[in-house]
């Protein structure tokens, strides 16, 4: 898949955070904990609002900031070198 969502997934499994790619429904988005989106141009971005229901209590979480946070990081140090891969 995307470059971006490849570096993202291997800076959690680094920083021992349990990956798990399955289908999901709704109702677990809802009710997740915490929600974020990866991309090219978007990099990491929380999602705090589905439908107009708050995920959790709308706010960024602690696991989706540090991922964000390692994310960006790793762009200071490696810039674009990592699409190149």
């Amino acid at each position: 898949m995307g470059i971006t969502r490849n570096t993202i997934i291997e800076l959690a499994k680094q920083m021992g955070i349990k990956v798990e790619e399955k289908v999901f429904t709704r109702y677990e988005v809802f009710t997740a904990d915490e929600c974020f989106l990866s991309g090219t141009a978007a990099e990491a971005i929380p999602v705090v609002k589905v439908d107009g229901r708050p995920i959790a209590d709308g706010k960024p979480g602690p696991v989706t900031k540090k991922i964000i946070e390692a994310f960006k990081e790793l762009i200071k140090t490696e810039g674009t070198e990592i699409y190149k891969n």
